[in-house]
């Protein structure tokens, strides 16, 4: 964890805890009593313009309090209720709901969100430039701190994959051909695992967690692109080489232990070297042998 990320989470003073709200149905069978109030008041205004000028302004003052107060809440939503500055909890029933009329609202979504990183050019373990990008899944698990510990949560995310996957990617080497290290292209499964465990940690102030990450873009820098494909197809020549003539050897070897064996010919050394010799052209070579009848002897 670096650095930025420990004191980032020793700053950390808010905790989402629930709200002091009610259901908005209830509150809306008050709505309707102050409108039927301020209609019967309406109506005795001439019969009794005390009572009925009463139940007017009872009627409109409770209908203005009530209706100031309803919101409505989605599924995977949430409200952070908050009194002149002061977090008061969050509310994350969903439906209609009712508050107080001089609390706060602010209302954010706990939804995955889904973000595919910018190409950013990171140097690998071995001083490679390459180009590299991540896709990340993410949502908000305490709505207090995304709202009140960093100033904007969203864009807080942004910059901290990007420094996540800056990190991840100066700690592996791009590719390993003999296959001894772990690499960001080789080993998916494990970079996206520290990828996630990075932002997490990276994010855990924020009130945020990482559902699923993982590199959506991994390739060369164009300067170094054509030197490290020619290279790559050096190496790839040189191992299905190594491995061509592993395999041929051991075929000769077969081949010649079985001629022994069954006493089919009698080899003596120049005439095992040719053998040797003919059926290592004839396994090692690029295009089809053309067969050579000899008429005469070996020595000839």
């Amino acid at each position: 964890m670096s650095e930025a990320v420990v004191t980032g989470s020793a700053l950390t003073l808010s905790k989402e805890r629930p709200a002091a709200t009610s259901s908005g149905y209830l509150m809306l069978l008050v709505l309707v009593a102050a409108i039927v109030a301020a209609v019967w008041g309406g109506t005795l205004l001439d019969a009794n313009p005390g009572l009925g000028a009463l139940l007017v302004v009872a009627g409109v003052l409770v209908f203005a309090f009530v209706l100031v107060g309803f919101y409505m809440l989605q599924p995977n939503q949430a409200t952070a209720i908050t009194l002149f500055g002061s977090y008061k909890g969050t509310d994350r029933a969903t439906g209609l709901r009712w508050v107080v009329p001089w609390y706060g609202k602010r209302k954010l979504s706990v939804r995955a969100n889904n973000i595919i990183s910018e190409k950013i050019k990171v140097n690998d373990l071995r001083g490679n430039p390459i180009e590299i990008a991540a896709q990340v899944v993410w949502r908000v698990t305490d709505t207090a701190q995304a709202l009140f510990d960093v100033d904007d949560y969203r864009a807080f995310v942004l910059v901290q994959i990007e420094a996540a996957v800056r990190t991840i990617g100066s700690r592996y080497p791009y590719d390993d051909f003999e296959h001894q290290e772990v690499t960001l292209r080789g080993n998916h499964e494990q970079i996206g695992s520290e990828l996630r465990a990075e932002l997490i940690a990276r994010l855990v102030v924020a009130g945020i967690t990482v559902d699923e990450c993982g590199l959506t873009h991994l390739a060369y820098s164009p300067e170094i692109a054509g030197a490290m494909l020619r290279r790559q197809q050096a190496q790839a020549v040189v191992a299905a080489r190594q491995t061509l003539v592993e395999g041929a050897v051991g075929m000769v070897e077969m081949a010649l232990d079985q001629l022994s064996k069954k006493g089919v010919v009698e080899l003596d050394d120049e005439r095992r070297a040719a053998m040797v010799s003919n059926l290592m052209v004839v396994l090692c070579g690029e295009r089809d042998t053309q067969p050579v009848v000899n008429t005469g002897s070996l020595y000839q």
